[in-house]
C-alpha cells in the first residue's frame, strides 16, 4: 500500500502558497478601487486553510525521500489540485463562471496552455487578469523543476538523458528540488522583470507589462485583451519574441551561465537545433505571407517570426489571425506546434531533443541497412543513446500521436467538426493554445465548445503537461499493488 502522507504533505503545502499568493490580485482590486477583491479573499482564505491542514494531518508520515510510486503520485496530483482551487475565483468572480468553465481556465492556466474560454477580456476586473497570469507564472517555474528534477529520475519520455543535470537527485527529491528551485527561480523571477521593464519601454501600460510578462516568460499566452497581442506595435512584438525565445531554452543553462559559464549554454545542440528550426520556419511562411500578399515587407517578417516563435515555444500569442494567410502557414502552424522548445524551459509539446533521437535513431537504421555488418549507435549530444532512453523516446511519440488521435475521436463525438477535433486535441495535448478554424483559431475562444469537449480538452492539458506517460503509469493497476 503506498503511505500518501508526503504527498498529502507537499500538496498541502502548495495549496498553502496558492492561496498566499491570492493576496496580490486582491490588492490589484482593492488598488483599483474595483469591489471584486471580497473574491479573492475568500478563496484565498478556503485554498490556505485546506493546504495547511492537509500538510498538517500529513505531517507525521514526512520523510526525508519519496519512493519512486510516490514521486509518480505526486507529479500527477499536484496538476490537479492547484487548478482545482485555482478555479475558485473565476466561480466565484464577475465572470460567474460554471465548473467546467472555470476548470478549463485554471488547468490551462497552470498547465501554461494558454486556451480560454472567457471572453470579454478587456473588461474584466485587474484582479482576474492578474490571477490568469500568475497561474501561468507559477505553472511555468513549476513545470520546469519537474523537467529538471522529477521526469528524469521517473525515465519518461528520455528525460533520464538529463540526469546529470538535475545534480543527481533520487533518494533526495525535496531537499534536491528545493535546491533547484531557488537557482532556478533567481533566472525565472530575473527574466520576468526583465521582459516587464522591456514592455514598458516600448508602450505597454505598467499593469498590462507586469501580466504579460508572466505569461511570455512561462510560455503560456494568456492575454488582458481579446485581440490579443494585434493590439500592440511592432516594438512590442519584437520584445515577446526575444522573451518567448528565451524562456523556451533550458533554464539550466542559465544558471551555468550565471556561475561565469556560458560555453555549455553555446555548445547546446538543443538550442542550436531549436534557432535553426525557428529561422527556416520563419523564413518560410514570410515568404508564403510575401507571396499571399504580393510583397515582401517588414510587417511580413515580423508577424511570420512571431507567431512562429509563439507556436513553436507553446506560448500562444497572436499577432494576427493566420487562419487568412493561405493553406501552407496554416498546415505549417499545425506542425510547428508538435515540435515544443527545449527540454527544461517553461515551453511545452514534443521538444526539440527528442526529434534529435528519433533522427539519430533513424540515421543509424539505414545506415544498418546498407552495411548490415556494421554497428552503428544513435548519438545524443556526442553521447550514445541507451538502450532505454530510444525505447522511452519511441515509446512517448507512440503515446503522443495515438493520444491526438484518441482525443480528436472524443471531441468528434461531441459534434465538433473535423478541423476543431483534431487541432483542438493537438493544441491541449501539446499545451500550445490557439488551434484552428473559425472555432477555435487564433481570433477565437474555446467558449463555444460543448461542455463536454472542454472536460476532455481539460484532461488533454492535464496528460500533456506531464508528458503523458507519468498518468498512464499512475492509471496502471500494477502500479496500485502493494
Amino acid at each position: 500500500m503506498i503511505d500518501l502522507r508526503p504527498v498529502g504533505y507537499v500538496n498541502g503545502l502548495l495549496l498553502s502558497v496558492l492561496g498566499l499568493t491570492m493576496l496580490g490580485p486582491m490588492l490589484a482590486d482593492l488598488a483599483a478601487g474595483n469591489d471584486h477583491w471580497p473574491v479573492f479573499l475568500e478563496s484565498a482564505v478556503l485554498t490556505t486553510l485546506t493546504g495547511l491542514l492537509m500538510a498538517l494531518s500529513c505531517l507525521n508520515g514526512v520523510k526525508p525521500k519519496l519512493t519512486l510510486r510516490q514521486t509518480f503520485l505526486l507529479t500527477s496530483t499536484v496538476w490537479i489540485a492547484l487548478p482545482l482551487f485555482g478555479a475558485l475565483p473565476f466561480m466565484l468572480g464577475t465572470t460567474g463562471a460554471s465548473l467546467t468553465d472555470a476548470m478549463f481556465e485554471a488547468m490551462s492556466g497552470i498547465t501554461t496552455t494558454g486556451a480560454t474560454v472567457l471572453v470579454g477580456l478587456d473588461e474584466l476586473p485587474r484582479g482576474l487578469l492578474l490571477w490568469r497570469g500568475i497561474l501561468q507564472w507559477l505553472g511555468g517555474i513549476g513545470i520546469i523543476v519537474v523537467a529538471m528534477v522529477f521526469l528524469p529520475e521517473l525515465k519518461v519520455g528520455g528525460m533520464q538523458v538529463f540526469r546529470s543535470e538535475a545534480f543527481e537527485t533520487m533518494g533526495k527529491i525535496l531537499p534536491r528540488a528545493a535546491q533547484i528551485a531557488s537557482g532556478i527561480a533567481v533566472i525565472y523571477v530575473g527574466l520576468t522583470i526583465a521582459c516587464m521593464l522591456a514592455y514598458i519601454t516600448t508602450g505597454m501600460e505598467p499593469f498590462d507589462a507586469a501580466v504579460h510578462a508572466m505569461t511570455t516568460i512561462a510560455t503560456g499566452g494568456f492575454a488582458n485583451s481579446d485581440a490579443s497581442f494585434s493590439a500592440y506595435g511592432a516594438g512590442v512584438h519584437y520584445v515577446a519574441t526575444l522573451f518567448m525565445f528565451l524562456a523556451a531554452l533550458p533554464f539550466v543553462r542559465y544558471v551555468q551561465l550565471a556561475a561565469g559559464h556560458p560555453r555549455p549554454l553555446l555548445r547546446d545542440t538543443q538550442v542550436r537545433d531549436f534557432f535553426l528550426t525557428i529561422l527556416i520556419c520563419v523564413l518560410l511562411i514570410a515568404l508564403s505571407i510575401a507571396n499571399w500578399s504580393h510583397g515582401f515587407t517588414e510587417r511580413a517578417l515580423r508577424e511570420a517570426l512571431f507567431n512562429v516563435v509563439s507556436i513553436m515555444s507553446g506560448t500562444g500569442y497572436a499577432s494576427a489571425d493566420y487562419m487568412q494567410w493561405g493553406p501552407f502557414p496554416v498546415a505549417m502552424f499545425f506542425f510547428i506546434g508538435l515540435i515544443g522548445g527545449c527540454a527544461g524551459s517553461t515551453a511545452c509539446s514534443v521538444k526539440i531533443f527528442r526529434y534529435q533521437i528519433l533522427f539519430a535513431s533513424i540515421s543509424a537504421q539505414v545506415r544498418k541497412i546498407h552495411q548490415p555488418h556494421g554497428i552503428f549507435t544513435p548519438r545524443y549530444d556526442g553521447r550514445p543513446v541507451a538502450p532505454d532512453v530510444l525505447s522511452s523516446v519511441m515509446s512517448f511519440f507512440v503515446v503522443f500521436v495515438v493520444s491526438i488521435g484518441i482525443t480528436s475521436v472524443l471531441l468528434s463525438l461531441t459534434g465538433l467538426d473535423f478541423i476543431t477535433s483534431v487541432s483542438g486535441a493537438a493544441t491541449a495535448i501539446a499545451n500550445v493554445g490557439p488551434g484552428l478554424g473559425q472555432v477555435i483559431g487564433p481570433a477565437g475562444t474555446f467558449e463555444p465548445l460543448p461542455d463536454a469537449a472542454k472536460w476532455i480538452l481539460t484532461f488533454a492539458m492535464f496528460v500533456g503537461r506531464l508528458e503523458l506517460l507519468v498518468v498512464l503509469v499512475v492509471g496502471t493497476r500494477e502500479f496500485w499493488r502493494s
